[in-house]
């Protein structure tokens, strides 16, 4: 998938994520006994371990918060890996893409469609999926929309303190999310490193876009939904970390750049 396509995905993903968040039953409270399958599928079971964690630490919802996200990052962990690994697949069959790019460099229909049946074959040769690295992402969303939902139909989580803030409302200093914009700069920017995406212009866009809309998010929202996006971006810089770097080990120098 090219890069202007997952910037339009992704634009469109979060406008979705506001809509859905904006013409859903917000202000009604979240039980045992909501029916559908989105309060009972998604939301009710965020609530409620939420809140079993917050139960188990002195009613620290904050606390909950931080462990609900870890424990949610663990299981789309492999995922995660599979985006690596997928990352360093494109990465390393960049040669023979473009000089397929190059033989068929003419704009004509006949052309174009030989040069789009060639690039597929080289990603199956490779076992290169370009979606890979999309999925994690449409994954993230019904979570991330089904955290607001728990968050703001379950006044014992809207009600409560964490830290400095309340976890059902903004920030009032912004700190929480200046701290989710630059963890999630840093978090793009280790992804990216000796990758293809680090010379094209309009990924290097998405990069510093995408930190400026979620701080701007993170403004308006519940603290609550910063504070699952600033944890679960610090556990992916952790991860990166340590499986990224291992997995690029011996490419050429980009990846220290």
């Amino acid at each position: 998938m090219g890069s202007r396509k997952k910037l339009f995905l992704l634009l469109s993903l979060i406008a979705a994520a506001m809509l859905l968040s904006g013409c859903t039953e917000i202000n009604e409270p979240i039980s045992s006994e909501s029916t559908g399958i989105w309060n009972s599928v998604f939301v009710y079971p965020m609530s409620w371990l939420i809140t079993y964690f917050a139960e188990l630490f002195t009613n620290d919802y904050g606390l909950a918060i931080v462990i609900v996200t870890i424990i949610i990052r663990i299981i789309l962990l492999p995922l995660n890996v599979k985006q690596l690994k997928s990352s360093k697949a494109m990465q390393d069959i960049q040669p023979e893409l473009k000089e397929i790019q190059q033989k068929y460099s003419s704009k004509d229909a006949n052309t174009q469609k030989k040069l789009q049946e060639e690039t597929m074959a080289l990603f199956q040769k490779h076992g290169v999926n370009p979606l890979a690295g999309c999925l994690p992402l449409f994954i993230q969303m019904p979570i991330l929309i089904a955290m607001y939902h728990a968050i703001m139909r379950t006044a014992e989580i809207k009600e409560h303190s964490f830290l400095w803030f309340q976890l059902g409302a903004s920030d009032p200093y912004y700190i929480l999310p200046l701290i989710a914009g630059g963890a999630t700069f840093l978090q793009q920017k280790l992804m990216m490193a000796g990758s293809p995406a680090a010379q094209n212009p309009q990924m290097v866009v998405m990069l510093y876009l995408m930190p400026i809309m979620i701080a701007v998010f993170a403004m308006f929202f519940p603290s609550a939904l910063a504070l699952y996006w600033v944890v679960g971006n610090i556990f992916m810089v952790v991860q990166t970390l340590f499986i990224r770097k291992p997995m690029f080990k011996g490419n050429n120098g980009g990846e220290n750049k």
